[in-house]
């Protein structure tokens, strides 16, 4: 492993230090709140997401549909319900874990598409559970939301799922559209969207761990454990149940990587909505540094020893 492979990462690290013991300086600039921003920034990057879609993402869906559906139903069971568990048993105060449950309960991260072909896993089959766990996240995060936090904080589905459409169907609509109809003119836009999303996720997480700097001063070291937990169960039991029904193993670790790694912006974006930031945000904000460096280490380790059952039978086919 070189440093230089994890500068993103570790300068989201600095952030989140410059955020926690410098939370003034990112809270307003000018008298506007710097949270303003947060869903235009969240809305950009899902339209460069619907911009660079085409059908090859979804033909996974019709050529192995069982490796599909067991990758959506580990990532909407494991990470929500072992955000549940994990906040029961360290018995948090209710809006931290709400904000648990709240990014177990969130569709799986895009960073998760660049680890996986790094760890020379199943690329398709990540980029098809990334797809359709984005798009079918304005139903199943706040039903599980409703579900497994509702009795920590009010959660209103109806107020979620139209946050969510505003945040993640309507941008990647629109991206597709624009695809479809001035190609050349989005492939420009396309060329500068990775470092947009990079800054962008940087921004989120800068704000959020500003916002919540007292509240992360009291409960700040044994939530990053947590969060640490959270996302290793994400990995271990998504490739354990993958391996269990005889995937391939880059299939296991495409959907382990899929499973473990969260869309940790959108998650800082909705309890911002929800006017939480600072309490039901802050598991979101230290989640994305954790599943950047975990799932760096992750890949890198992958990217070293190659699937040897390439052309091995797989369960669904």
């Amino acid at each position: 492993m070189k440093l230089k492979d994890y500068w993103y990462t570790l300068g989201i690290i600095f952030l989140v230090i410059i955020g926690y013991y410098f939370p003034h300086s990112f809270t307003s600039i000018g008298g506007v709140k710097l949270n303003t921003f947060i869903k235009p920034v969240l809305q950009v990057i899902m339209l460069g997401m619907g911009a660079t879609m085409t059908i090859d993402d979804f033909a996974e869906v019709f050529k192995s549909p069982l490796k599909v559906l067991v990758g959506l139903v580990c990532h909407f069971t494991i990470m929500p319900f072992s955000g549940l568990a994990l906040s029961m048993i360290f018995d948090f105060p209710p809006e931290i874990a709400a904000g648990i449950i709240l990014i177990g309960s969130s569709p799986s991260g895009l960073a998760s598409n660049v680890m996986a072909l790094m760890a020379k896993a199943n690329v398709a089959l990540s980029v098809t559970i990334t797809t359709l766990s984005t798009l079918v996240a304005p139903v199943m995060t706040p039903f599980l939301m409703k579900s497994l936090g509702g009795g920590l904080i009010a959660v209103n589905f109806w107020d979620m799922f139209w946050d969510m459409s505003q945040m993640v169907i309507l941008p990647v609509v629109i991206g597709l559209a624009l695809h479809k109809f001035i190609p050349r003119l989005m492939a420009r836009f396309n060329r500068a969207l990775p470092v947009f999303s990079m800054l962008g996720i940087a921004y989120i997480i800068l704000i959020v761990t500003a916002s919540g700097a007292s509240s992360l001063k009291t409960v700040g070291l044994l939530l990053v454990v947590v969060v640490i937990i959270h996302n290793i169960f994400g990995y271990a039991l998504g490739y354990f149940f993958s391996r269990l029904l005889k995937f391939k193993e880059a299939d296991a670790r495409a959907i382990s990587l899929e499973v473990g790694m969260q869309n940790a912006g959108l998650a800082s974006a909705l309890a911002n909505e929800m006017g939480r930031i600072a309490t039901v945000g802050i598991a979101a904000a230290i989640f994305g540094p954790v599943m950047n460096i975990s799932g760096s280490i992750i890949a890198n380790y992958w990217s070293k020893r190659p699937p040897e059952d390439t052309d091995a039978a797989v369960a669904g086919h």
